[in-house]
C-alpha cells in the first residue's frame, strides 16, 4: 500500500472495515469521519485518496484499540509495536533484530505467527494470520516489516519476490507496483525474500530517531515511499512528475529515451511487469483526478484541461471508466453531500 500519491483501491477499504464490523463498530461515521463516501464501497471500481485511507486507518484504531484493528484472532494492545521495536533496536544487526522481533511477536497467543528463516541464497520472512478473510493484516505486516528493516539501516532493501497464500485478488495487477517486485499467488505461506547479506548489516538508528519514527507509526510505514525499484514504478513516478508542471505527459518515445531503452524493449519490459506505458499513464491521471476531486475546489473543467483533457466530455468518458462514476457526483459524494462544494 504505498500510499504517498497513488490511490487506493475500494478492496482495501473493505478490507480495512472488515474487522471492525466483526466486532459490532458502526463503520459508517468513521467512514464519514474519514471523509469516505459509504456508498463509494458498493462500486468495485471505486477509489480513495491516500489522506482519505489515513483518515480511516486512524479511526479504526482509535474504534479498535487494536494495532490489529480487529483483523487478527487476538487483539494486540497499542504499544505493543513500540515495545517490540525498543526490544530490537540495539541488536548487533538486522538479522539479530527480525529475529528478536519474531520472538516478542510470539509471545502473545493469537498473535502472528512470524518466522524467519535462512538459507545460503535467500532470507524469506514468512507471515500468517488467522481470520484474516481479505488477507489484508497479512499484507499489511509484510509492507510494515520491509519497510521497518529499511528504517532500521537507513536503506532500501530490494525485495527479490513476495508471494501470498492466497488466490489473485481482483485488483492483482497492482501489487508489482505496490512490492517492487514480482509476486505470485496461491504460495504455501505469504511473505518476502530477500537477499540474505542484508541481515548481516549494522542497525543505524537511536532512541530519538524510534520515537520520532513511532509517533507516526504504523502508517508512516506503509505510506514511505521505499519501493521504485521495478520500471514500471520509475516510469510511473516520471510521469507523475511530468504531470505537475504540464498536462502534456511525455511520448512513449520520450520516455525510453529518458531511461536510455529504445521504445520497443520499454515496451516489451512494461509488459513483462504486466503493464503498459498507456496503462500507466491512464493510472497517473487517474490518481491526480481523484485526489482532485476529493481534496480541492479547483473546477471540474479546469481540472480536466490541467490533466491534457481537451474537452470535458473526454474526461467524464475517462473518469467514469477508471471508476464508475461522473467526476462531479464523485466530488458531490466525497463534501458528504454539499451542493456548494459541486462543480
Amino acid at each position: 500500500m504505498d500510499m504517498a500519491r497513488r490511490t487506493i483501491t475500494v478492496h482495501h477499504v473493505r478490507a480495512v472495515l472488515r474487522g471492525a464490523e466483526r466486532h459490532g463498530v458502526d463503520t459508517v461515521p468513521l467512514l464519514q469521519a474519514a471523509r469516505i463516501p459509504p456508498l463509494l464501497l458498493g462500486d468495485d471500481r471505486a477509489r480513495v485518496t491516500a489522506p482519505q485511507f489515513a483518515r480511516l486507518f486512524r479511526e479504526l484504531y482509535r474504534a479498535t484499540q487494536d494495532e490489529f484493528l480487529g483483523l487478527g484472532s487476538a487483539p494486540s494492545r497499542p504499544g505493543t509495536f513500540a515495545m517490540m521495536c525498543h526490544a530490537a533496536l540495539n541488536c548487533r544487526d538486522l538479522g539479530a533484530a527480525v529475529e528478536r522481533g519474531v520472538t516478542f511477536y510470539g509471545l502473545f497467543p493469537g498473535g502472528p505467527d512470524l518466522a524467519l528463516t535462512r538459507t545460503e541464497h535467500t532470507a524469506v520472512l514468512t507471515v500468517r494470520t488467522d481470520l484474516d478473510q481479505d488477507f489484508f493484516l497479512a499484507e499489511c505486516l509484510v509492507i510494515i516489516w520491509h519497510r521497518l528493516c529499511n528504517w532500521l539501516i537507513g536503506r532500501r532493501i530490494p525485495l527479490r519476490w513476495a508471494a501470498f497464500a492466497h488466490p489473485p485478488p481482483p485488483h492483482r495487477d497492482e501489487y508489482e507496483l505496490l512490492f517492487g517486485c514480482p509476486v505470485r499467488f496461491g504460495a504455501e505461506h505469504t511473505g518476502a525474500g530477500l537477499a540474505p547479506h542484508w541481515l548481516r548489516a549494522p542497525l543505524v538508528r537511536d532512541e530519538d530517531a524510534l520515537a520520532a519514527m513511532l509517533r507516526r507509526a504504523p502508517f508512516d510505514l506503509l505510506s514511505r515511499r521505499d519501493y521504485g525499484t521495478t520500471l514500471a514504478e520509475q516510469v510511473r513516478r516520471a510521469l507523475a512528475t511530468a504531470l505537475r508542471t504540464s498536462p502534456r505527459l511525455p511520448s512513449l518515445g520520450e520516455t525510453a529515451a529518458r531511461f536510455a531503452l529504445s521504445p520497443a524493449t520499454l515496451r516489451r519490459r512494461l509488459a513483462a511487469e504486466s503493464t503498459s506505458y498507456q496503462e500507466l499513464k491512464d493510472a497517473v491521471r487517474r490518481d491526480a483526478a481523484i485526489a482532485g476531486l476529493a481534496g480541492g475546489r479547483e473546477p471540474i473543467a479546469e481540472l480536466a484541461a490541467r490533466l491534457g483533457f481537451s474537452e470535458d466530455t473526454a474526461f467524464h468518458r475517462a473518469f467514469r471508466r477508471w471508476t464508475g462514476t461522473t467526476p462531479g457526483a464523485y466530488r458531490y459524494a466525497s463534501r458528504d453531500g454539499d451542493p456548494g462544494q459541486r462543480s
